[in-house]
């Protein structure tokens, strides 16, 4: 009896203390990656919340305090609030779309089909290549002169002449929300696969045995399976798209007549165009508020599925 004692006292003592080293060890890793966010996140973060309450231009020879001036003039400011609204349309319409393609897709790569692992690794192809990459070759296809899209038009006769789709208003939002799209296709495709492989297929056999078309099947069993899926994964989306820069500055540059200019691009045109470095803070403390509730869903929900 005392020795099983003194067994279960020692096999406890061991535990702690393997508990103990463990948050040894977990601390020791995070500290590396807490510093990096502290310098390259936190601080600048910082730094421009305080720089949004000066005046500070490439005319001032230091900031000048102006208080909530910077978040008034943003409220009257007709071009600050069209870009909230273009914001808005884009990261609606490109979420949206992706995952629609997506789940398309995900559906036909779930099927069983002779080649369908390279198949699957093609699809990946968009996702790998370099954002600004992707953006220049979807300029090249839109080119108006000699764009491969105008091609297939005009000689479908679809078209009588060349259509200039950046340089119109609805042409150039088109072409940002399309190149944005299919760059995340891959990854929202991969999302909803993975979420199929956990649907019971058995269910499905019994469904169509009863007579279900495919379209009750996907209404019935795979949306009502996928929720959770495309909850996180559109908010995972809004996100992404919300932080958008490189693909519109490349493709379009904000333009036609302002058309495309998002908040990353007003951000950019505000401190680096304009050299107002205060509204450009202001802008973008409200950008990084507007990112938050959908920061916390999408942590949330990954907690909440460990």
């Amino acid at each position: 009896m005392v020795s099983t004692q003194n067994t279960d006292k020692h096999t406890t003592g061991r535990r702690r203390s393997l508990k103990a080293g463990d948050r040894r060890f977990a601390l020791m890793i995070l500290i590396p990656a807490m510093t990096a966010f502290l310098i390259m996140v936190f601080y600048p973060f910082m730094d421009a919340m305080s720089m949004a309450f000066y005046q500070f231009t490439i005319y001032d020879l230091e900031p000048i305090f102006i208080g909530f001036s910077n978040f008034q003039s943003i409220l009257t400011n007709p071009y600050v609030l069209e870009s909230w609204v273009t914001t808005a349309i884009f990261v609606v319409g490109t979420t949206a779309l992706t995952m629609c393609v997506g789940l398309a897709w995900a559906l036909l790569m779930y099927q069983n089909f002779f080649g369908r692992s390279v198949f699957r690794t093609l699809t990946l192809l968009p996702w790998i290549l370099p954002s600004t990459v992707s953006a220049f070759i979807w300029a090249w296809m839109l080119n108006g002169k000699y764009g491969i899209v105008n091609a297939l038009l005009l000689g479908s006769g679809v078209v009588d002449e060349n259509i200039q789709f950046l340089s119109d208003d609805l042409g150039a939002m088109m072409a940002i929300i399309l190149t944005r799209t299919w760059i995340s296709i891959p990854l929202f495709m991969s999302f909803f696969l993975a979420g199929l492989q956990g649907l019971d297929f058995q269910q499905i056999e019994a469904a169509r045995l009863d007579g279900a078309s495919n379209w009750v099947v996907v209404r019935r069993i795979i949306l009502p399976h996928l929720r959770p899926v495309f909850l996180v994964t559109a908010a995972l989306g809004m996100i992404g798209n919300l932080q958008q820069f490189d693909i519109i500055y490349a493709l379009t540059g904000g333009g036609p007549i302002r058309s495309t200019t998002v908040l990353s691009i007003e951000v950019y045109t505000q401190a680096f165009q304009n050299w107002d470095l205060g509204m450009a803070s202001a802008i973008g403390v409200l950008w990084v508020f507007t990112l938050m509730p959908l920061v916390v869903y999408y942590l949330r929900s990954l907690f909440k599925e460990d």
